[in-house]
């Protein structure tokens, strides 16, 4: 299949699979920071961050599978090992074992909002392919994160 199927054009697509590769990889370590903050927080707010964050990688996780359909989608294959998220992403891994719970907290913050700045990047690649089907979900996936972006902030007491 290829973009012509879903009456897009194909030059048009290119830019679009691509960033969304990009930000496929992107959330693939943004998933994985969000699993190593739930196993590994502690403190007095260990029972409202533990389901905080279970939250968040369940969505990561469903936004990771929902990248990968589009990008099939639009008759490309997307990245799919770890070194390609890796290399890739933009965002950086880092150790969550013995990290504050704020720290974490503000680790995600940063997260989102270079997710965020990458999904407003590919809202205009979208308008300009025509795609409306991504920029919908795109937009639904940032629409989330800045809710809970300030959320988070609220919760460390910078909103």
């Amino acid at each position: 299949m290829d973009a012509k199927e879903i009456s897009l054009e194909e030059v048009k697509v290119k830019p679009v699979v691509d960033h969304l590769n990009d930000l496929l990889a992107n959330y693939h370590i943004h998933y994985q920071k969000l699993r190593g903050c739930h196993w590994n927080v502690k403190g007095k707010s260990f029972f409202t961050l533990h389901v905080k964050f279970e939250e968040l990688y369940t969505v990561a996780l469903t936004t990771i599978d929902e990248l990968a359909e589009r990008i099939l989608t639009l008759g490309k294959p997307p990245y799919s090992t770890f070194n390609d998220y890796i290399t890739e992403s933009t965002l950086k891994e880092i150790q969550t074992i013995g990290l504050k719970d704020t720290d974490m907290v503000r680790a995600l913050i940063e997260d989102m909002a270079a997710l965020i700045e990458m999904e407003r990047a590919i809202l205009d690649i979208t308008a300009d392919a025509g795609d409306d089907g991504t920029n919908d979900m795109v937009n639904r996936f940032m629409q989330f994160k800045e809710k809970n972006t300030w959320m988070l902030r609220s919760f460390v007491n910078e909103d």
